[in-house]
């Protein structure tokens, strides 16, 4: 039976387009006939997760996403179908999360839990919707984009008060002061400068001011033993200080004062001897005569000696008038 060209490109065709069909949803992780060990997660947003994501659990690749179907027509909620590559033990107490990427398709990442139940195909695993790195971000930013949002506009309102504010005058009064603030750091410039200047000079007395205070130092610690001795004697000197009998010896002295006192209190009254002799101006007078007398009689004796030693030497005695007082040249004369 001859074939006709037209049947051969119509099979040939229809064959080809079976082929595209298979390897299209073999692509996508899809096999013609639904066969393989499958588990279903239910989100309330898939995060633009596709058919043929990857299916990770502790970094490691275990199925694949078969197919996304909504649950109900609200789209309230959507149905994964997950494909796994094997059979695993994975805990019923597991958690799959879609996790975002910045520069590649989502995935779905499997927690893995800690029950000894494990789940059986064609189960519902657990999930949560994780905000991932952008999500936390964005919401972490949201408050303080707020409270940034308010501070502008606060700044905003400072800015239209402070430009309002801002006369002609009033910019060059500020002008002035900035003109002013110049000029005033150019003279401390100036100033440092000088400083500096001054600082170096003085640098050679400072060095040598500290050349005696080392000198001073090592002084000191030369004389260390001499300083130890020192201390140790007067740490000896005050111990027999603290140990002698300052307040008896105050005592004594105090007791000799009284006495004194008394016995000036004595010479100064009248009543005893040594007083009347001090205090009597009679005394004093008698005395004051006797020696007046006194004189007299030797500027006599040496004026007649005659008077009173008769020698036959001399011839006859002297019986000249007597001197009643002392000569103006006596080497001893009374007082007036």
């Amino acid at each position: 039976m001859k074939i006709s060209n037209e049947t051969k490109i119509g099979a040939l065709t229809a064959v080809a387009v079976v082929f595209l069909i298979l390897g299209f949803n073999f692509l996508k992780g899809r096999t013609l006939f639904r066969t393989g060990n499958f588990m279903y997660a239910k989100y309330s947003d898939t995060k633009k997760l596709m058919s043929s994501n990857p299916v990770y659990l502790n970094g490691y690749q275990i199925g694949s996403v078969y197919d996304i179907r909504a649950a109900d027509s609200n789209v309230s909620s959507l149905v994964v179908t997950i494909k796994l590559n094997g059979t695993y033990k994975i805990p019923d107490n597991s958690i799959a999360e879609i996790e975002a990427s910045p520069l590649g398709a989502p995935s779905i990442v499997i927690t893995q839990g800690n029950s000894t139940r494990y789940l059986q195909m064609e189960d519902t695993i657990k999930t949560r919707n994780a905000g991932g790195f952008f999500g936390d971000l964005s919401t972490k930013l949201a408050p303080v984009a707020d409270q940034l949002q308010a501070t502008l506009s606060s700044l905003d309102t400072v800015l239209r008060n402070f430009n309002s504010v801002l006369d002609p005058t009033t910019k060059n009064n500020l002008q002035n002061v900035i003109a002013n603030m110049n000029r005033a750091t150019e003279s401390i410039m100036v100033s440092s400068v000088s400083l500096q200047k001054m600082l170096n000079q003085q640098s050679g007395a400072l060095a040598r001011s500290l050349n005696n205070v080392d000198s001073f130092t090592a002084n000191l610690s030369a004389n260390n033993q001499r300083l130890s001795n020192t201390m140790s004697n007067i740490e000896k000197t005050t111990e027999r200080l603290s140990r002698a009998d300052i307040d008896g010896a105050i005592n004594s002295l105090k007791s000799s004062i009284d006495k004194l006192d008394n016995v000036m209190a004595k010479v100064n009254s009248t009543n005893g001897s040594l007083g009347a002799l001090v205090n009597s101006k009679e005394l004093y007078n008698n005395i004051n005569n006797t020696v007046r007398s006194l004189n007299t009689l030797i500027d006599d004796l040496r004026v007649h000696p005659k008077r009173y030693v008769n020698l036959s030497v001399f011839g006859k005695k002297d019986k000249g008038n007597y001197l009643n007082a002392p000569l103006k040249d006596s080497t001893t004369s009374p007082s007036k």
